[in-house]
This record gives C-alpha cells, sequence and structure tokens, in this order.
C-alpha cells in the first residue's frame, strides 16, 4: 500500500514544524526527557540476550514486578489499515506497528489518515522500542508523523527489509538519524519488562514476523499479517516450530490477522500466480504493463522471472516501485540479472514484444503510473491496443470505483485486460479460515482478540476461535481505545481510552475535525453561493444584493437567482428593523432564508456564505 502515498510523502515533512506537530497530549520536562534518553539506550538488547526462546524468565522480577500488562490497540479495529498497539507494563511501554489508512469519499481533500498516537507522546517516558512486523504502509506509514512528535530517538526494530523500507521513508521527512535496529527470524530481544521473540510468518512480503512478548503478567502473541504458505517464493515458510514451542509455554492472549476471517478454506500459494502470469506474458503480442503493489517483492520477482524466460527486458515507472526495487535489489531480496532492467527512454530501442513494464496504480490512484499511462498523461510511456494490461492485486475496500475507472479507460484504448476476475494473477496475503483455525489449535491461547479487520471480519474470526474451543468468555471483540489488562495471567477489559484519528492534509497535521469535512462534502455535492449585501440602517433597507455561484445546477436560472436576490432583500428589510441587529445577526438570517428557499427551488443544499457590509 504504498502508491497512494506517493504525492503526500513529498510534501508533508519535517517543514511542517514541531509547533504545528505538538499539538496532542502533554509533554515530559527536561529532567525527565535526560531520563527518557538513557532508558532508551538501556533498551536495545546486548547480544547475548538475543536467542530464540532463550531464557524465558528472566524478566520475572524486572520492571516493578506485580504491575498489570495493558494491552491497548490505537488502530486496525475500525478498518484495513492504520495498525498500531501499546503494551504496557509499570514504567516500561512498547508499540507495536505504526501505520497509516487511505482516505475515501466520505473525506475528500484529506491525504492520508493516521491513529491517534496521544497516549504514545503523553507515556512517551516508558516508551522502549517500537517493533514493526513487516514494510506495508498500513504498518509502518505513520512512522515519520509519530518520530517526528517525539523527543527521543526511539529504537525501530524490524527486518532488514522493512528498515530498508523504513529507512527511505524517514530519509524523505529528513529523519535521517533514527536507530533502525535489523533482527531476523528466532532473534530474542530484552526491553525492560519485555522479552520479545521474532519468528517468521508468510505474506505477501519479505521479512514478515510474528512476536511473542513475555512480561511478569503474562504472555502475548501478535501473529502480524499472515498467510500459511508451504510454497513461498523465497524459501522462507511459516515458524510452525515456534508456534508450537510457544503454544506449550503458554499464550495467554493471542492477536491474530482478521482479514480473510470470513473466507472460507485456504489462500492460494503465492507461487500459483506465477505459472498464471508467465502464460499471459509469453502470448502477449506487443508490450506488457503488470500493475502490482510496490511492495509486493514476490510478486515482482516472479515477473522478472518470467522476464527472463520470455527475453523481455523490464521498465519499472512509479515513483514507489522504483524505490522499492532499488532497495529490494541491494538487500538481495529481489535477485534479477544485471541487465534485466532498463531505462523508459530506451524503450524506443527494443522491439514492443520484448518488454514488460513494472508500473504502480494497481489500486487506482490518480496520479499512479498507469493511471496517467491510461489517460495518455505519462511523460514517457502510452498504452496502445496491441498491449497487454495485468492488475496484479485486490482493490483495498473503497478504492473499487478509482480501479473499475482505469479499466474503463483502458478499455477504451482497446488493450487486452487481465485481473482477478477473468485470470489467476492475484492471491491474497492473507489466512483463510483453515489456516486460522490451524493457528489457533496450534497455539491454544487462553485468551484470544482478533485484530486487523472490519467489524465483520473480527466478528468471524471470534467466530472461529470459539469453534477451536476458546471459551466466549476468553473473547473480546475491541474497538480501538479499549484496553485489556492482564495480571497473572488473567484477562480483563479495563479502562477505555480517548482515541481517534488524525488527518494529513496537505502539509499540516490535524485532529478529525467533522465540520471541516462536512463542509468539503457540502461544496463537492451541491456547491458553493456567495452572497454580498450591503444596508443602510438608516434607510432599513438593502442596497446592494450581489450574489454569486460555483458549482451549482442552477446558476443560468434567472428564476432562481432573481428569486434568491429578492429573498436577500426581503431578509435584510425585516431584520434592520429589530432592536440590535448587527452584521452578524443579518448573515445567519440570510443564510437560514437562502438555503431554504434554494432547497424549495432545486432540492439542494449549497454551501452559503454571506457577507454583510454597513453603509
Amino acid at each position: 500500500m504504498v502508491d497512494q502515498a506517493e504525492r503526500t510523502h513529498s510534501n508533508a515533512r519535517a517543514n511542517n514544524n514541531q509547533k504545528n506537530r505538538r499539538h496532542r497530549g502533554t509533554r515530559s520536562n527536561a529532567s525527565s526527557q535526560s531520563d527518557n534518553r538513557s532508558q532508551t539506550q538501556r533498551g536495545e538488547a546486548p547480544a547475548s540476550n538475543r536467542s530464540f526462546l532463550g531464557q524465558r524468565n528472566r524478566s520475572q522480577g524486572r520492571s516493578g514486578k506485580g504491575h498489570a500488562l495493558k494491552i491497548i490497540p490505537l488502530g486496525g479495529l475500525d478498518g484495513i489499515g492504520k495498525n498500531m498497539t501499546v503494551l504496557e507494563y509499570g514504567r516500561d511501554m512498547i508499540l507495536v506497528d505504526a501505520g497509516l489508512m487511505f482516505p475515501d469519499d466520505n473525506q475528500p481533500g484529506i491525504d492520508l489518515i493516521l491513529p491517534d498516537y496521544s497516549y504514545v507522546l503523553e507515556n512517551e517516558d516508558k516508551l522502549k522500542a517500537i517493533l514493526i512486523t513487516h514494510g506495508h504502509e498500513d504498518h509502518t506509514g505513520a512512522l515519520p508523523y509519530l518520530l517526528m512528535d517525539l523527543n527521543n530517538r526511539v529504537p525501530i526494530y524490524a527486518s532488514k527489509l522493512t528498515n530498508g523500507l523504513i529507512k527511505g521513508k524517514l530519509a524523505e521527512h529528513r529523519l535521517n538519524k533514527q536507530k533502525l535496529i535489523d533482527v531476523g527470524p528466532r532473534e530474542h530481544v530484552r526491553l525492560g519488562a519485555f522479552d520479545v521473540d521474532f519468528f517468521s510468518m508468510t505474506h505477501s512480503i519479505p521479512g514478515a514476523f510474528g512476536l511473542y512478548i513475555k512480561t511478569p503478567a503474562g504472555a502475548v502473541m501478535h501473529t502480524g499479517d499472515f498467510k500459511l504458505d508451504q510454497t513461498p517464493i523465497d524459501g522462507v515458510t511459516p515458524d510452525y516450530q515456534a508456534l508450537a514451542k510457544f503454544g506449550e509455554a503458554g499464550v495467554d492472549l493471542l492477536l491474530s490477522d482478521s482479514t480473510n476471517s470470513n473466507v472460507p478454506g485456504f489462500t492460494g500459494s503465492e507461487a500459483s500466480v506465477g505459472k498464471s502470469l508467465f502464460d499471459i506474458i509469453k502470448n502477449a503480442p506487443g508490450r506488457v504493463f503488470v500493475a502490482s503493489f510496490s511492495s509486493h517483492i514476490h510478486r515482482l520477482q516472479q515477473i522478472c522471472n518470467a522476464a527472463v524466460k520470455t527475453k523481455r527486458k523490464v521498465v519499472v515507472t512509479g515513483r514507489s516501485m522504483v524505490t522499492n526495487i532499488k532497495v529490494a535489489k541491494e538487500l538481495g531480496y529481489l535477485k534479477v540479472p544485471g541487465d534485466l532492467i532498463i531505462d523508459a527512454f530506451d524503450t524506443d530501442k527494443i522491439k514492443s514484444d520484448k518488454i514488460i513494464v513494472l508500473c504502480t496504480g494497481s489500486q487506482g490512484e490518480p496520479l499512479s503510473a498507469l493511471a496517467r499511462m491510461a489517460t495518455g498523461e505519462h511523460k514517457t510511456l502510452s498504452i496502445n491496443k496491441d498491449d497487454t494490461v495485468i492488475i496484479s492485486a485486490t482493490p483495498v475496500p473503497g478504492n473499487e470505483k478509482s480501479v473499475q475507472s482505469i479499466i474503463n479507460s483502458l478499455s477504451k484504448i482497446g488493450c487486452a485486460i487481465f485481473d482477478k476476475t477473468n485470470a489467476h494473477v492475484h492471491v491474497s496475503g492473507h489466512a483463510s479460515q483453515e489456516e486460522l483455525k490451524l493457528v489457533l489449535g496450534m497455539v491454544k491461547p487462553h485468551y484470544f482478540a482478533p485484530v486487523h479487520g472490519e467489524a465483520v471480519h473480527l466478528r468471524a474470526h471470534s467466530a472461529l476461535a470459539r469453534i477451536m474451543g476458546v471459551p466466549a468468555d476468553h473473547i473480546f471483540v475491541l474497538d480501538n481505545g479499549d484496553t485489556l489488562v492482564m495480571k497473572n495471567h488473567q484477562v480483563n477489559i479495563g479502562k477505555t481510552i480517548d482515541t481517534g484519528v488524525f488527518f494529513v492534509d496537505g502539509m499540516r497535521i490535524s485532529d478529525a475535525d467533522s465540520f471541516v469535512l462536512r463542509d468539503r462534502q457540502k461544496l463537492s455535492n451541491d456547491g458553493l453561493i456567495t452572497c454580498v449585501a450591503s444596508f443602510s440602517h438608516r434607510l432599513h433597507a438593502a442596497s446592494d444584493v450581489e450574489i454569486a455561484t460555483r458549482g451549482t445546477s442552477f446558476a443560468d436560472d434567472v428564476e432562481v437567482m432573481s428569486g434568491a436576490e429578492k429573498i436577500v432583500r426581503q431578509t435584510i428589510e425585516r431584520q434592520a428593523t429589530q432592536k440590535g441587529v448587527s452584521p452578524e445577526t443579518l448573515k445567519k438570517a440570510i443564510r437560514i432564508e437562502l438555503s431554504n428557499f434554494i432547497w424549495t427551488k432545486t432540492h439542494t443544499r449549497p454551501m452559503i456564505v454571506p457577507v454583510v457590509l454597513e453603509v
């Protein structure tokens, strides 16, 4: 989920100064900040303590034995995105993931949506580290904004690829001094009261981890995003041994990915897509354009493999696609011959049936490479009727219309189009019902809370947990801000904290403001009317009225416009005789009367902006 953020990340960066950003929460004083820095430095695990399942009980007696463990999801439970979970024990706190979500049609003008991380800022002195399960935007995208609001450089633990992608993201925001710590499968890290083990899970991006987190109050497992792929492209299968061993050691609370919890059966292997992609590419008469998530390194590897077999060259276009392929190649996650990838400007030298174009735009983003090529606006590439387009992704909920719009534009060109509706060009990266049940069966959690999904997914996952023997009163379907409290291995509902979302709007970050969004929706639906009127106290009448409209359907309707002017004059004359009349009271009266008149005549409610001048 990288492409939609391209237009925003280069704008909303550090030059939006700290004064504008520190609008949430209270801040620690200078002396506590100094203490925090030393605590953060002590948070990095010594190498001798980073071994799989090593000395699991060392946390006992440390950092305030007898405290309760709080588990607080700040995002990820009201949709697919902005995943962020706090785990807090006494004076220690860790954060799992820091993701964003993309806006829908009800949020016009908003670029990105972030979880409300005020609670993290208010308790910054406790924060030991941020743990990232994998490199997708819905798990990493909020990091730059969070880090700019933190006083201290908190260490970030993630796989090498995830940190490589994070490093590029932070560089865009001029955050080049952050402490990124690479961890591998079966590594153990001690962070205050938390003993954390990282274990491999398969997903639609390499370097995906699950977490086993041990505290004096009990143990929590977080699966991260996963599916149980038996034949992953990179050969790194889910760590079933770790799941079984942790299950035997005891998992008091399981937090598990719910995205496909209402999909029966098993999710297909990523390897199954490769043959279909190869067949389409082999038989394509001209160029092949493939739109995919730029972070889906396994998919990109299979496309590059098909290019080698069919003796085609690969062109890469789209900012995030170029960036992610560069990072994946440098870190060894994407293995391609050195001469396979060529510059877009060199395509004129090569026959069209020897070219594959890897591009962004699988989610219908209006500024993506595929969208611009479909409308003939790309600076170097265009699509013609002899070409083939493969949309190798499933639309994220809310993006269906945008994707269909691009498909319609491509259909007008006359090129061949393949997507999930007519070819096996995509499989999900998330576990379906049988895989979710397998994990529940291996881990045998005492308590369970589904995460990562909309309400329908969380409910479906909780039903699976009941089938697998988890007692109904040990299952928690939570909302963002709800708190689970674990003490002596027992889990109960705690106090809910206030939470919501932050909006990235251009170069500003602001709290959710329903009035602003309502006004934008009204403008987009019914347009705007401005009414400038002057009135005389002495004459008790309007001396002049001028009405202008933007985005309305009645601007040329003489009857409506003249009637609107008459209503304004009558309103001023009636109100001007009232005692204590002022421009503000006249504005309010004009807005109400004019709105009612327009509704009666047109059944629309444009935004009305009255301006009243005294003469």
